[in-house]
C-alpha cells in the first residue's frame, strides 16, 4: 500500500513539473466547466484521477487573472446540504461545495463547456445557504 502511493506520488510529482512549466495558461471565465488538474489529496480531500490527476471543476469566482476558487464535480448523484444538482453536455452531476478551494490557472487542461445561468446561479445560492447561514 505504500509502495502504490509512492508510485502515485511520483506521477504527481512528474504532473507538477509539466503543470508550472506551462507559460501560457488558459484564460477562463466564471461559471466555465474545466478539467483541471487537482491532484492527489489525503483524508476526505477531493481526488483527481488518471495520467493528469484530473476532474471537472467549475470556476466560481475568478481572484484574478492566475487563480479562481473551483468547485469540484462528481457525477455520483449524492445528496446532501453541500451537493448541488446540475447538469452539463447531457451529463447529471453534483457540485461539490464542501470541496471548494482555490486553483491556479496552470491547473485547467482542457475547457468542458460552460454552466447554464440557472445552474449556476443556483449554485451561488446553495454556496451562500451552505457557508453563509
Amino acid at each position: 500500500m505504500i509502495k502504490d502511493y509512492f508510485l502515485l506520488l511520483l506521477d504527481w510529482l512528474r504532473m507538477t513539473v509539466v503543470l508550472k512549466s506551462r507559460r501560457l495558461a488558459p484564460t477562463f471565465n466564471e461559471g466555465d466547466i474545466w478539467w483541471c488538474s487537482v491532484g492527489i489529496n489525503i483524508g476526505s480531500e477531493i481526488f483527481g484521477k488518471g495520467k493528469n490527476f484530473s476532474r471537472p471543476v467549475i470556476v466560481f469566482k475568478k481572484i484574478g487573472k492566475d487563480s479562481f476558487l473551483g468547485i469540484p464535480l462528481t457525477k455520483q448523484l449524492k445528496d446532501g446540504s453541500w451537493y448541488v444538482p446540475m447538469h452539463y453536455g447531457g451529463i447529471e452531476c453534483r457540485a461539490i461545495l464542501s470541496q471548494i478551494k482555490v486553483f491556479d490557472q496552470k491547473r485547467l487542461i482542457n475547457l468542458m463547456g460552460t454552466a447554464s445561468r440557472k445552474n449556476f446561479e443556483n449554485i451561488k445560492e446553495r454556496f451562500r445557504a451552505f457557508y453563509l447561514s
